[in-house]
């Protein structure tokens, strides 16, 4: 992707983004996208097929940021997301969460985010399914690998949404602990 066509893409983002601070997901028009991004219909069609696929994209930068910065390549890319990664991959996910990049903690506790969950946790599957020590050192040989980290994937959610009806009292750090202690059997 050269320059221009980045530029153009982190525009479109950064409205996308601005439009989640002030309204849900499902209420937000390609129209007004594009109007706050100032481009033409055309070119934000050229990026980005629909408001949904938007939203896909928007899910995969963070996974894509995060497993960057787990194989120490995060300064080499380009991402939405910035941070300092810690060396545990859920706390870094939590840190995101708790600063609220890019609106991520809206998407989670929106009406109508079942689209969302359903991206976040094939991202979130993909992260999980790289982590060999996890996968082999926690659960018994009998168990099929899909389902651990089905259930990893859908506790970690859950785990965001206490934490967000908590109105996220515990730290990052506290929220990590408590999960990984969940899905460890600690």
């Amino acid at each position: 992707m050269d320059r221009r066509q980045r530029k153009t893409r982190n525009a479109i983002f950064d409205a996308f983004i601005s439009l989640l601070g002030e309204k849900s997901f499902e209420k937000i028009t390609v129209g007004e996208i594009i109007d706050r991004a100032d481009i033409g219909r055309a070119t934000f069609y050229a990026h980005f097929e629909t408001k949904d696929y938007l939203l896909k994209e928007l899910c995969e930068e963070l996974f894509c940021h995060v497993f960057d910065c787990m194989q120490g390549e995060g300064e080499k890319h380009h991402h939405i997301f910035d941070c300092d990664a810690p060396d545990s991959v859920f706390l870094h996910l939590f840190q995101h969460i708790r600063k609220n990049d890019n609106h991520i903690l809206e998407l989670f506790s929106g009406n109508n985010n079942e689209l969302f969950l359903s991206y976040f946790k094939k991202g979130l599957s993909g992260i999980i399914r790289s982590q060999d020590t996890l996968l082999k050192n926690n659960f018994p040989k009998s168990l099929p690998e899909d389902f651990i980290i089905n259930h990893i994937a859908a506790t970690f959610v859950e785990t965001v949404r206490f934490w967000a009806e908590d109105k996220m009292r515990l730290t990052p750090e506290q929220i990590n602990g408590y999960f990984s202690i969940v899905i460890k059997g600690e």
